[in-house]
């Protein structure tokens, strides 16, 4: 029976508490590194969709209330661009620019800038000129990502069709009113299919240090200035 436990037993037993010591470990590394690389791909959609949800407030004046608004604004909007015309780094043009101004001292603003691109288009060459061009939204924003889609941004990645959860509202701060948004992801969806129990722990301890139990970008109930809670 010794020899039992002693070449037979013990040596499983040791083997079996190194296992369990060694998944203690690894689980949790292996929980967090996958947590960041989700992380990482969630954070670069809610950035797009705050991008997005600026660009429409710069336009209609107030954030987009469903992803639907944003969908539709990207496929089909358009928005006004400032066309810069001439360097403001030739002095040349530049002080050629301030002369003709002063000759035009009785226009101000888009009337000193039309006037400006008349003479421009009259032949005047070294003038600087800003005008603004209206222009597709689609044609301005993440032109340097050939595999944005839109559409997919009312999905929450790796959550199998889970929607991003987003509001906006005019709200009054210091008796002015203030367009405010939000867009959540939170971790239940984010994390779908990882470890149930380090979900659990994870979400525990944002709520216990109250703090959103997921990945948010904006805020409708403080002006935050649409900061993102992992900024």
């Amino acid at each position: 029976m010794r020899k039992l436990l002693t070449y037979c037993i013990f040596p499983l037993l040791i083997i079996g508490l190194a296992f369990l010591l060694y998944r203690s470990i690894s689980e949790p590394m292996k929980f967090k590194k996958e947590l960041q690389q989700r992380q990482n791909v969630a954070v670069e959609q809610l950035k797009d969709i705050r991008t997005l949800q600026v660009t429409y407030r710069d336009t209609y004046g107030h954030y987009a209330t469903a992803m639907d608004s944003l969908v539709d604004f990207y496929n089909n909007g358009k928005i006004t661009i400032m066309r810069q015309i001439g360097s403001e780094d030739d002095s040349t043009a530049v002080l050629h620019t301030e002369a003709v101004k002063k000759t035009l001292r009785n226009l101000k603003g888009d009337k000193l800038m039309e006037k400006l691109y008349e003479l421009y288009e009259a032949g005047d060459n070294k003038l600087i000129v800003r005008i603004p061009q209206q222009t597709n939204v689609k044609d301005t924003l993440f032109t340097n990502r050939p595999n944005f889609k839109v559409n997919d941004l009312r999905y929450i990645p790796f959550s199998e069709g889970d929607t991003v959860i987003m509001k906006s509202i005019v709200k009054q701060v210091s008796g002015v009113d203030v367009p405010l948004f939000e867009a959540k992801m939170p971790f239940w969806s984010l994390l779908k299919g990882m470890d149930r129990q380090q979900i659990v722990n994870l979400v525990a301890e944002r709520e216990d240090t109250d703090r959103y139990p997921g990945l948010m970008v904006g805020s409708v109930d403080n002006a935050n200035n649409n900061a993102g809670n992992w900024e």
